[in-house]
C-alpha cells in the first residue's frame, strides 16, 4: 500500500486479484471478408514485366504466368473494389467475428488491427493511417466505452498472429479480458504492375475475438507461442522501392521482395520456431490436427511443413494436415491466416474440419524479418 496526500490506496488492485486465477486465452469468434474482384492469372498474360534493373523480360506472357503458377500455386487472387479500403474490410470482418462470438462490443478491452500500409485510397499513392485503422473500426462499431483501447501494429505478414500473442499476454496478466484482433490489407494498391512479384499479392481481412476463460473450466485456448525477429542482413528482404519500368519516378515506391532470400530464410528459421512452440506446449507432432501457415507461396509452405516434420524424424506428412487457400485467394499478408482459419473452422474450405479438442499450430513469416508461432487447442 502507498500513502499519498493522506490517502491510503493499493496500486493496480484488478491485476493483483486476477493474477491469482489462471486464465486460458480462447478464440470465441471468427470472421473474414473476401473481396469481390477476381483477378486470374490470364489477366496478366498481356502485362509487360521488367527486371529489377529495368531490362524487359521478353518471355511470352503465357510462359511467365505458367512458371509463376508452378512456383507459387496461385491461380487467382482477390482485389478490393475501388469504393473500399483496408479499414472497411476490417470493419466487415470484425462484425462477423463479434456476431460469431456473441460478445457485447462494449465489453471489449482492446481492438488490435494488424496491417502494413494503412488505407491506400484508390488511385492515390499516399498511405492514410490518421486516425489509426483500429480507431476507425471502433468508431464504425459505435463502441462508446473509453476503456476499449484501439491501436494498430506493424509486424509484417505475421502481424495478426502477433496481435493474438499480445492478447494472450494481456489476458494472462489480467490487463484485458476480451480482445478483437484483425488483420487487413490492400496489397493490390501498393504493387508495381511491372514487377512479376505483383502477381503474388492480394487483398482481404480476417478477425477473431479472444476471451479469457478460467483454466479450471476449459481445456481450450493458447498453449504456447514462439516469436523471433532477425534484423541484421535479413531486415530488408522486403522493402519499398521504385517501379521496375525504365524512367520510373523514384519518389513513388512499391512493395519489393528479394524472393530467393525470403525463401531461404523461411526454410531455415520457420520450422525451428514452430518446433520450439510445440516443445514449449509439450505437444508431440503426432497430436497436431492442422497447421495454419501464412499463405505466402505453395512451394515455400510445403517446404516449411516438410522440414518441420523432418525435425521430428518424420518423412511422411499426415493427410490434410495443412489447409491452403492461396490457390484462389493469393497472398493477402496479415489476412491469410485468420481468413483460412475462419473458413476451416466454419466448414467452408475443402476437406478440412475442426472439432473441440483438436490441436492446431499457427505460424507466419514476413517483413522485418519476423517469425511467430502459436499452439492452440480448440
Amino acid at each position: 500500500m502507498l500513502l499519498a496526500f493522506g490517502v491510503i490506496f493499493t496500486p493496480y488492485p484488478f491485476v493483483q486479484s486476477t493474477q491469482t486465477m489462471q486464465q486460458r486465452t480462447v478464440i470465441t469468434g471468427t470472421g473474414c471478408f473476401i473481396p469481390p474482384v477476381v483477378k486470374t492469372n490470364t489477366d496478366f498474360t498481356t502485362q509487360r514485366f521488367f527486371a529489377e534493373e529495368g531490362s524487359p523480360i521478353d518471355a511470352p506472357g503465357q510462359e511467365i504466368v505458367e512458371k509463376f503458377q508452378e512456383i507459387t500455386g496461385i491461380e487467382e487472387r482477390r482485389y478490393v473494389s475501388e469504393q473500399m479500403n483496408s479499414s472497411d474490410m476490417a470493419i466487415e470482418a470484425a462484425r462477423l467475428a463479434i456476431a460469431d462470438s456473441g460478445v457485447d462490443p462494449e465489453t471489449l478491452d482492446q481492438i488490435i488491427v494488424a496491417h502494413n500500409f494503412g488505407n491506400v485510397v484508390s488511385h492515390t499513392i499516399q498511405t492514410d493511417i490518421l486516425p489509426a485503422l483500429a480507431s476507425r473500426v471502433k468508431h464504425a462499431l459505435n463502441i462508446q466505452n473509453p476503456n476499449c483501447v484501439a491501436y494498430d501494429i506493424l509486424f509484417g505478414c505475421p502481424g495478426w498472429l502477433q496481435g493474438v500473442i499480445q492478447s494472450d499476454a494481456f489476458i494472462k496478466a489480467g490487463v484485458a479480458q476480451k480482445t478483437l484482433v484483425i488483420g487487413t490489407e490492400t496489397l493490390s494498391r501498393v504493387v508495381d504492375v511491372y514487377d512479376r512479384d505483383s502477381m503474388i499479392f492480394s487483398d482481404g481481412a480476417g478477425a477473431a475475438v479472444l476471451e479469457g476463460k478460467p483454466a479450471d473450466r476449459t481445456e481450450a485456448g493458447i498453449l504456447a507461442c514462439s516469436v523471433q525477429s532477425h534484423c541484421t542482413e535479413e531486415a530488408y528482404y522486403l522493402f519499398l522501392g521504385k517501379s521496375n519500368i525504365p524512367g520510373a519516378d523514384p519518389k513513388v515506391r512499391y512493395i519489393k521482395m528479394k524472393g530467393r532470400k525470403v525463401y531461404e530464410y523461411a526454410m531455415q528459421h520457420v520450422p525451428a520456431a514452430m518446433k520450439d512452440c510445440l516443445d514449449k506446449a509439450g505437444v508431440p507432432i503426432e497430436s497436431v490436427k492442422k497447421v495454419f501457415l501464412h499463405q505466402a507461396n505453395e512451394k515455400m509452405d510445403e517446404g516449411i511443413i516438410k522440414r518441420l516434420f523432418k525435425l521430428y524424424g518424420k518423412k511422411e506428412l499426415p493427410d490434410h494436415v495443412m489447409p491452403m487457400n492461396i490457390h484462389k485467394l493469393g497472398n493477402s499478408s496479415v489476412a491469410t491466416i485468420p481468413t483460412l482459419f475462419d473458413m476451416v473452422k466454419k466448414g467452408h474450405w475443402d476437406n478440412h474440419d475442426l472439432q473441440p479438442g483438436d490441436i492446431v499450430l499457427f505460424a507466419s513469416v514476413g517483413a522485418g524479418m519476423n517469425i511467430n508461432a502459436v499452439c492452440y487447442r480448440m
